[in-house]
Order: C-alpha cells, then sequence, then structure tokens
C-alpha cells in the first residue's frame, strides 16, 4: 500500500505492508531527496514506541510535588480511563490554586509536518482553552538573530523568508563569503516540508559560472567540495573579528560605499569611531584580527578588497548566533555589507541562515500554508526559549531581555508535547535539576525520549504516518494529502483525541472541539484555506481532489525574490521596521538599554570559553553542531541516524595530530569531559577538522549512569552534558550551546550497553 506524506525534510510515498512502513519513494519532484527520509520505515513500530499511558510511582503515591525522582523512579502503566481524571484534576487543581500563570505551555520542536496534528498548536489550544499558559519567545535556532535584526533592520523572518533566491545567486553572484560555511545537511529541513532541494545544484551552477566561494569554519565539508570553495579554519567564536579587519580595510582604503550608508543607514560615524579604535584605543586591523582568528592578515586584507570587485553577498550561519554574544556576527555582517552597498541589488548584499534551512534562498509563492486556530492565550507572560532552567530554578528573580525588565513567574505545572528538552537545551545537570522542580510533568509522546522518561504522566501520542492531515509550508511549493499508512501502535491516541478527553472531563470539551471530530478539522482548514485564497488562485481543488490526487503544486510569484529590493529602490516608501526606518549601524535604542554584553553598534567581545582562554584541563574546543543523519534528535531510532554511530555512541571528529597526542585512533571509544558532565563518543579521525577542535553533533538521546560526582554522563554521546547554560546576551537570551572546553581521552574500560531506546522497566 503507498500513502502521499509529507515530513520535515521532503514530501515521499510511504510503502506499508499493512502493519509498519517498510520503505519509502520520495516525491518525485524532488531532485536532491534527503537522506534523512532512511530513519522512517520500521520507526512505527519501533521498541522506543510508547504503548499505552505511564504515571510516576511517586507522583501516584505520594501526590504533586516536587521530586527529584524524575527519570529514576518506576513508571507505572495505566489505562486511558485511568490517567485522563488524573490530568484533568490536577490541571484543574493548579489553576483554581495557583492561576493559568503557574502552567509552562513547553511544546517545542519539530514534532509532525502536519498543519492539523501539530504538536504545539494542539497543546496551547487546550491550554488556552483552560485560560491560557505561560509560552515562550523566539527558537533555539536562531533567537539571538530574530532579536537583533528586529532591532536594527525591521523584520528578521522577512529577511529570511524572503532571502535572495538560489536562482539569483547562481546567475548573478560573483562571491559568496560564508561565514560558518554553508553546509547543504542544514538545508534538508524546513517547518512544513521541503519539496525540492535545490540548494546543491544552485551551488554548482554558480560555481560553474565561475562564482567563488570562501567559507569560514572548524569543518572543511561545511561546504560542498564540488563547489571547490576556500577554506579558512579560525578559532571558533572570532568571526566577529574577521568581519570587524575586513571592515577596517575598506575604510582605510576609501572602498566604503558612502552613498549607501548615507540613504540607507543611521550610526555609520559611530561605528566608524569604534573599527579606527578613536572609541577605545584598539584599530580592529587585519593583524588584531589574525592574533584572534589565527588567519593570516593577508588574507582578511585581500578578501576586503574582493567585496567590492564584483557582486558579493555576505551569510552568517545561525551557528554563530548559537553561542556567547551570539547577537554580534549578524550584525556585524550586515553593518560590513553595508559598507559595501550592494544589499537589495541581485546577486549583493547580506545573508542570514543560508544552508539553515530549506526555505532559505527559495522562491516564495502567493498563497501560505493552511493552519489550525490556537485560540487567544490570556497569559501575558512568557520566557525566552532557552531560559527554561532559569524558570524553573529561579520564581521570583529578575532578569532582562530586549530592553525588558522581566521576572520569572512560579511554574507547577510543565506540558510538554511534541519536542526534546534534553536535545535543545544545554548543561543538562542544570536541566534535572530544574525538572525536579515542578509539582507535575505531563509529557505527550510516541516515543520513550528522554524527556517522556523525566515526566510524572506519560500520555503515548500517535505518529504522523498514522494519523490524516494536510502538509505544506509557508515557502514551499507543494500541499500534500497526508494519509494515513499503518493502524495505530498499540494503545496510542492522537494528541487530539486526547486533549478533546481531557477537555470533556473538565467540562471544556465543546469549546475545545467546536463539536469536530479530527477529520473534520482537516477538511475544515484546508476548505477555510482554499476559500482565502481563491482569488489568487482560482484553480485551487477541493479537499476530496486533493486527497485523490495526494500533491497539489502552488503557484509561484512572477519572478525570484532579491533581499531588500524595495527597499533600495524606494527607501521612504518602504521603510523598515525600524526606528529610523533604514538599516541601524548603530541603534540608539538598543545603547539605551546599557547592557554591556550589548552596546549601541556591533562589536568584538571575547568568549569566556574558547580557544583563546583554553588550559591545559580544557585544551580543546568542542564543536556542537547539528547532525547530518537525522533532524536534531528526531527518529535517533533510524536506519540513517543508526548507521552513523560508533560501537553504539555519536561519532566525534578529531584531528590526527591531537589524537596522535592522546594514543586514540580511528574507532576508538573515548571520553569527553569539562567541569560540567562527561560523555562517551565514538571517534572519527579526520583532517576535515581544525586542530584543537573536536565536532560532535547534537541529537544523540541522553543516556546517562550514575556517578560519583553527581554530574551527568551521557554513555551515548549528547553533548548538552558539556556545554554551558546561558544566555547570549541580556539582549537576545538565545542559546549559546554551540561551544564548550573539554578535554578527551581514550576510554579503556567496559562499554555500558546503550539503553537510551529501551522502554523502561516495570519492576
Amino acid at each position: 500500500m503507498r500513502s502521499s506524506h509529507s515530513s520535515h525534510w521532503g514530501a515521499f510515498e510511504a510503502v506499508s505492508d499493512g502493519q509498519s512502513v517498510v520503505a519509502i519513494t520520495p516525491y518525485e519532484g524532488d531532485q536532491n531527496p534527503s537522506a534523512l527520509l532512511r530513519n522512517l520505515p520500521g520507526s512505527t513500530t519501533h521498541k522506543a514506541r510508547i504503548a499505552q499511558p505511564y504515571v510516576r510511582e511517586g507522583w501516584l503515591q505520594n501526590g504533586p510535588g516536587p521530586s527529584d525522582r524524575r527519570g529514576k523512579d518506576r513508571l507505572v502503566p495505566v489505562s486511558w480511563d485511568e490517567v485522563i481524571p488524573l490530568v484533568a484534576d490536577e490541571v484543574s487543581r493548579i489553576i483554581d490554586t495557583h492561576g493559568n500563570g503557574a502552567i509552562f505551555g513547553g511544546s517545542y520542536g519539530w514534532a509532525s509536518a502536519g498543519r492539523f496534528h501539530h504538536a504545539q498548536s494542539q497543546l496551547h489550544r487546550f491550554l488556552n482553552v483552560t485560560g491560557g499558559y505561560v509560552a515562550h519567545e523566539n527558537t533555539y535556532s536562531n533567537a539571538a538573530g530574530e532579536v537583533i535584526l528586529n532591532r536594527v533592520a525591521g523584520n528578521m523572518r522577512e529577511l529570511i523568508f524572503r532571502a535572495t533566491s538560489w536562482d539569483v545567486i547562481a546567475e548573478e553572484t560573483d562571491l559568496f563569503v560564508a561565514f560558518g560555511g554553508l553546509p547543504v545537511k542544514n538545508a534538508s529541513v524546513s517547518p512544513g516540508g521541503s519539496s525540492r532541494h535545490v540548494m546543491r545544484d544552485r551551488l554548482i551552477q554558480a560555481a560553474t559560472r565561475g562564482c567563488r566561494f570562501v567559507y569560514f569554519s572548524p569543518c572543511q565539508d561545511d561546504l560542498l567540495s564540488e563547489v571547490n570553495g576556500e577554506w579558512y579554519a579560525p578559532r571558533p567564536g572570532s568571526d566577529v573579528a574577521i568581519m570587524l579587519g575586513m571592515a577596517w580595510v575598506l575604510e582605510s582604503e576609501g572602498l566604503v560605499d558612502h552613498s549607501f550608508l548615507d540613504t540607507y543607514t543611521v550610526g555609520y560615524d559611530v561605528f566608524r569611531e569604534y573599527l579606527l579604535g578613536n572609541a577605545d584605543g584598539i584599530a580592529k586591523t587585519p593583524e588584531w584580527a589574525a592574533a584572534l582568528s589565527e588567519i593570516p592578515a593577508e588574507v582578511i586584507s585581500s578578501l576586503a578588497r574582493s567585496l567590492v570587485q564584483g557582486k558579493s553577498i555576505i551569510n552568517t550561519s545561525w551557528s554563530l548566533q548559537r553561542a556567547e554574544y551570539g547577537e554580534q556576527a549578524p550584525w556585524m555582517s550586515l553593518t560590513l555589507a553595508a559598507m559595501v552597498g550592494q544589499i537589495g541589488t541581485a546577486g549583493g548584499g547580506f545573508g542570514f541562515g543560508y544552508s539553515s534551512m530549506s526555505s532559505i534562498g527559495e522562491d516564495a509563492h502567493l498563497l501560505g500554508a493552511p493552519l489550525f486556530n490556537q485560540l487567544h492565550n490570556r497569559v501575558k507572560d512568557f520566557i525566552p526559549v532557552a531560559r527554561i532552567s532559569d524558570l524553573l530554578l529561579n520564581p521570583g528573580q529578575t532578569y532582562q531581555y530586549d530592553g525588558q525588565d522581566r521576572t520569572y513567574p512560579d511554574i507547577r505545572l510543565v506540558w510538554w508535547a511534541g519536542g526534546n528538552p534534553f536535545h535543545h537545551h544545554q548543561d543538562l545537570g542544570r536541566l534535572q535539576q530544574a525538572l525536579g522542580r515542578p509539582d507535575t510533568i505531563i509529557v505527550n509522546d510516541p516515543y520513550w525520549t528522554p524527556m517522556a522518561r523525566h515526566a510524572d504522566i506519560v500520555l503515548p501520542s500517535t505518529v504522523s504516518m498514522e494519523r490524516e492531515d494536510i502538509g505544506g509550508a509557508n515557502n514551499d511549493s507543494l500541499i500534500v494529502a497526508m494519509k494515513e499508512a499503518v493502524p495505530v501502535n498499540a494503545d496510542a491516541r492522537d494528541d487530539y483525541d486526547i486533549y478533546a478527553a481531557i477537555a470533556e472531563r473538565m467540562g471544556l470539551g465543546e469549546k475545545f472541539t467546536e463539536g469536530k471530530s479530527s477529520d473534520e478539522w482537516v477538511r475544515d482548514i484546508y476548505e477555510s484555506w482554499r476559500q482565502r485564497i481563491v482569488s489568487k488562485w482560482p484553480d485551487a481543488p477541493p479537499y476530496d481532489q486533493l486527497r485523490e490526487d495526494g500533491f497539489v503544486e502552488l503557484p509561484y510569484l512572477a519572478k525570484p525574490c532579491v533581499m531588500l529590493e524595495e527597499f533600495r529602490a524606494n527607501p521612504t516608501g518602504h521603510p523598515l521596521g525600524t526606528p529610523s526606518g533604514k538599516i541601524e549601524i548603530y541603534s540608539e535604542t538598543i545603547d539605551s538599554f546599557g547592557y554591556e554584553d550589548c552596546r549601541g553598534h556591533a562589536r568584538w567581545y571575547e568568549p569566556e570559553e574558547w580557544l583563546g582562554t583554553a588550559t591545559d584541563s580544557y585544551p580543546l574546543q568542542l564543536v556542537a553542531n547539528n547532525p547530518s543523519t537525522r533532524l536534531h534528535s528526531q527518529l535517533d531510532i533510524g536506519e540513517g541516524s543508526q548507521a552513523s554511530k560508533i560501537h553504539g555512541r555519536e561519532p566525534m571528529r578529531i584531528h590526527p595530530s591531537d589524537a596522535a597526542e592522546r594514543g586514540i585512533a580511528h574507532g576508538d571509544v573515548v571520553r569527553v569531559f569539562n567541569d560540567r558532565g562527561a560523555l562517551l563518543a565514538g571517534v572519527i579521525v579526520s583532517d576535515q577538522v581544525r586542530p584543537r577542535c573536536v565536532q560532535l553533533s547534537t541529537g544523540a538521546w541522553f543516556d546517562p549512569i550514575e556517578t560519583t560526582d553527581g554530574r551527568p554522563f551521557c554513555i551515548h554521546g549528547n553533548p548538552n552534558v558539556l556545554t554551558r547554560d546561558k544566555g547570549t546576551s541580556n539582549l537576545g537570551q538565545g542559546c549559546a550551546g554551540q561551544h564548550a572546553m573539554v578535554q578527551v581521552e581514550k576510554w579503556t574500560g567496559e562499554l555500558p550497553p546503550i539503553t537510551a531506546y529501551d522502554p523502561p522497566s516495570e519492576m
């Protein structure tokens, strides 16, 4: 049996034997289908699926309350008839005693690509029906970049979803400078689906035409080898210094486009005083940048001059802003591009996140995608998304965020659905401590993820291939009828049906469901969307036709995108959403906040943990990047992800010189550690990672064993036992988990068995 379906990494047909998905056929319109599709066969019936509801034994015996036993206690299987009243009564108790402001609706993650059975939307709608919840702002992916670009360029989402298209770059760009590289692996995915993966072909097309690619990254394979790009491997965290060195050359050699700066920007004169050293006594010369970055001064100078010799794009990957002072990299690259003066031209300008998602650089279509109404959240409180441990550990504590003085609320109930914070978040020992504080933690999940194991109440969800839905993304050309491919596993239920039952118990059933079944909702949101767009697309098929066809192509805009083209043509008629209406090289607003870690213009801040502060105890810099074998931690159980493991552990790359110094060989297992924790990883010795750095991707399911020092020791290789839980700055408060200083030693003991995918014991 074949069923049309979609995922965040591509549309496909699922081939089923009636019980399990046995094969996947990529959508025929995708010339470069994602290798992540390999993880789907067998996933619906994997042993890691949650078969029925569970409740933590200590919670059952002692009732709600803080506990250090989460993740350790026995989980007791119960029926749906037993668990629904438990959940409904506990939610009612929290609301009656503490108010809705004591509920954290922590749904965060990619979950299903379906527009109705979308974990965040379902949970948030349910909580809004009850009166609301404490939400989160921004994302782990690009929080620092979003906050800073909203302040200085008007609207980050407009910049990334209306980025200059790859078609334009392939035909027009002469020089593409990529800080953080351009890894095609990250462009496999896009929220809601990606029907065509065009980046690989356009990179090769541009290089064949003669476009020069220069990239700065600790990893050589962060650009396609076919492109023959020029690789420079700076100290991780020094990219802003390199950009400043390039800016100094432009200013000192009279290569700055002052006409552009005068017309389209504000504040260059203030920034110039810093650049030249008049403000702090330090001229940001290429030699200064070379001492910090280990990139030769002549390379920095030559590249700066090349920026103005043709059409150039300066791009910053999202990885650079997932670090301490992460706001500075996108702000500085925007400043440098403004100095060149090509923003708003075909083939020139600025980029933020090319290769970070498939949708960045795709041509935009007219119509958006169908969405499920989450209703209105009456609780106005929120946290920056990466401050979850701070929230739970420090109720009542004040903090700063984007010009606001805020206070962490007192959270008594955490409800998580569709994500795995043990992947996203840093310093997992601290996260475990934080998760001990609420009265109750409820988790909806199809699999025994680390978060499900730390819950008081576990509600087993279906996976997308067990449901009917609609797939689609705002920057993609395809609407997909996501058809049920296999029967529901064991006693799992759709999130919608779970919340409907709880809402009914609380007397809110009609308000949540509006009298509709899930199939009726899917039809309704599609037909409502079709009616909204009928004037733009008269031929939009009715729902029944979509179900029959499986895949429907959407019409595109008349021409490919050029970022800020309208602003350049008419800055008065199309101003940016900044106080000045222009690009703010210097922001008076940000300066007025008085933050020492993010002042009025882009600048260099030395990270607390980087190679510049290496010690004998921790001499290596860990680069915790996104994996190439899965979407974050999603389907780590899959064939593609499992094939990458070494002795069952996540692979870690280390330079030959660093491996030899430690007596480490390819295929060994090593212990990687610092003061926050330790992990085991399998070794790949490779000269594609720079000396004194080790690269270990995120996403291995957290699999801790007991230790005498109380620090987490993940035997599976989750790098977030090592990374620091610190906001990027008081402005963005984003995730700073890309880097950490570590030591590596060969593991000579017996290898403990991996238990991350085993159902918890029912002893």
